[in-house]
């Protein structure tokens, strides 16, 4: 383990109002107000700055704590809160703050997560009501530890259980509408589909060409509009891509391109996908995986478990980058 407590607040309350005389209870952090704090039960845990940490160079499973640790402690307990925070959120509940420590497997030497995230971690406010609280809060605030208030802190940590249970179902269904040219474009579409299921977003395959059957592009274009579920559709078409912009002129709905190019006329086709008339909002994105993501952007704005997805590869793209810095870095010395 290494003894740093990583507090993370998102609303100004507690210790942090002693420690900021004038800050007034309730103050929002945008960004996110990062502290840390030295574990050491005989000084009360101190405070530290990020230049105390760098200095101790904690050694712990032989990995020496420097700044890129630090870097990767720090991203990592933003994007571990913002993960929460988006989850209790579809409980109409302000996640206030939250503390995570972080150890180093002796196995990989990778800095890893190494804490139970519960109710003693956090700061809960239902509704960002502070009198509604539901974390051990309310058990530290009492003033007298009577069978009635030990039955209200039950009673609170049994009402966080059951909806702890909830962050892990979606909010809302979405999907992935595949519309492909021909037959000749599958393997391009498997990739767009296999970068979705990453996101947990389910893909549908269809085969219809804008140029020979529009208006059975159209009949399908409306069956998926029609049940009211939250989709973007991807147009796959070589050549002559009319099928991106003969949807996006005919629905409301999120459009996106992503042509499978070829070596040869590529550099002339991807034009039908590009210059569009005035009017369409169909966007081009030329690599399967970015399309992915790109719908995974759109549709995660409703469905947080998309979201957390989005928000974690964003985090061990960053970490992994990081790290090969690091090593490129000892590699020149």
């Amino acid at each position: 383990m290494i003894p740093i407590e990583w507090v993370c607040r998102r609303v100004a309350t507690g210790s942090f109002l002693k420690r900021n005389p004038g800050v007034k209870e309730g103050y929002r952090f945008s960004p996110l107000k990062m502290e840390m704090f030295f574990k050491d039960d005989a000084n009360n845990d101190p405070q530290w700055s990020e230049e105390q940490l760098l200095e101790a160079k904690l050694c712990v499973a032989g990995l020496t704590i420097g700044q890129c640790e630090v870097d990767i402690m720090s991203r990592s307990t933003v994007a571990i809160f913002e993960i929460v925070e988006k989850a209790w959120a579809t409980q109409n509940c302000t996640l206030v703050d939250m503390k995570i420590e972080f150890g180093v497997s002796v196995k990989s030497g990778e800095i890893v997560l190494a804490d139970v995230i519960d109710n003693d971690s956090w700061r809960l406010w239902p509704a960002g009501d502070r009198s509604q609280q539901k974390d051990k809060q309310v058990y530290r605030e009492l003033k007298e530890v009577t069978p009635e208030a030990m039955q209200m802190v039950k009673r609170n940590f049994e009402w966080v259980s059951e909806r702890v249970k909830l962050l892990l179902e979606p909010q809302a269904s979405s999907r992935v509408v595949l519309l492909m040219g021909s037959t000749s474009d599958v393997a391009h579409c498997e990739k767009i589909r296999k970068a979705c299921a990453s996101y947990g977003l389910p893909c549908v395959l269809r085969v219809t060409s804008a140029h020979k059957g529009p208006d059975e592009t159209l009949r399908i274009k409306a069956e998926y509009e029609g049940d009211g579920i939250p989709t973007v559709f991807v147009a796959v078409a070589g050549r002559s891509n009319g099928l991106g912009p003969v949807m996006s002129g005919n629905t409301a709905y999120p459009v996106i391109s992503c042509p499978p190019l070829t070596p040869d006329w590529g550099p002339q086709d991807v034009w039908s996908s590009l210059r569009m008339p005035s009017g369409l909002g169909c966007s081009t994105v030329l690599s399967p995986g970015a399309c992915a993501q790109f719908a995974a952007q759109i549709l995660g704005l409703r469905d947080h478990l998309v979201w957390c997805k989005l928000r974690a590869s964003m985090l061990n793209t960053w970490v992994s980058l990081k790290l090969a810095d690091k090593k490129l870095q000892a590699c020149s010395l």
